[in-house]
């Protein structure tokens, strides 16, 4: 009897220590965005894989920087500009992530008038992600590298007047809203294959230097290309010569 009793307890405390493996590796796997954007705030690279990220990312430091601005209608006196810009100077890299809320990289704030950008001096990787919230990097620099592929746009996405200096792709990403690169700026080309848009492509006025990959790329409605230049080239003529 003894022996029995003793067998069943030690499967009881088997199974609640895999169940308590399990949960703590269940919470390993959720970050505070807060704790993501402190890191950067000191100067460290972050880099994470196969993690659910919870609570709004913003790259722009929004919350800590109104309150020090002068009151609304008062931004000329910031250099005659309303523009605060945040420059993220380390890499910063995703790979399997989620993220639950908006990212932002722009925020336009209605209340105070100013407007809130992240700039990338280093690397930027969010590959194979997935964004269930807005995920806006309109007027954001890109010095380095940018990797936006696999990677699943949920909400509303925007980046429009984005400059992008290196390599940069967007193959295999899937757009589920309208995908706006109006005004952006591509200097040393990008990748668009296979990319899915399941609404309207806008590249108005969008200027692309270098490789233009458009190899099996689906758009589900309008695409927009008005003023386009792929290597000083109009969008079509591109096209037509490169096939």
């Amino acid at each position: 009897m003894k022996t029995k009793m003793n067998s069943k307890k030690i499967t009881t405390y088997l199974l609640f220590c895999a169940l308590f493996i399990t949960s703590s590796l269940m919470a390993q796997k959720t970050v505070d965005a807060k704790e993501i954007l402190s890191a950067i705030k000191n100067g460290k690279d972050v880099s994470y894989e196969n993690v659910t990220i919870t609570g709004v990312f913003d790259l722009t430091f929004m919350d800590e920087k109104a309150s020090d601005l002068p009151k609304k209608r008062k931004w000329y006196k910031n250099n005659g500009s309303n523009s605060i810009e945040e420059q993220i100077e380390v890499k910063v890299s995703f790979v399997n992530c989620v993220f639950n809320d908006n990212v932002f990289a722009y925020i336009h704030d209605e209340d105070s008038e100013y407007t809130f950008i992240a700039n990338f001096e280093d690397d930027v990787a969010f590959t194979n992600c997935t964004f269930n919230g807005n995920a806006l990097f309109k007027y954001s620099d890109f010095e380095r590298n940018a990797d936006f592929s696999g990677s699943k746009f949920k909400e509303n996405t925007t980046f429009k007047y984005a400059k992008f200096d290196k390599n940069v792709s967007f193959s295999n990403t899937t757009f589920d809203e309208d995908a706006i690169f109006k005004y952006s700026e591509f200097r040393r080309g990008v990748s668009f294959s296979n990319a899915k848009f399941k609404g309207n492509l806008n590249l108005k006025y969008t200027k692309v230097n270098g490789d233009f990959d458009v190899k099996g790329m689906d758009v589900s409605y309008s695409i927009n290309t008005k003023y386009t230049k792929i290597n000083g080239e109009s969008f079509n003529k591109y096209l037509v010569n490169n096939n």
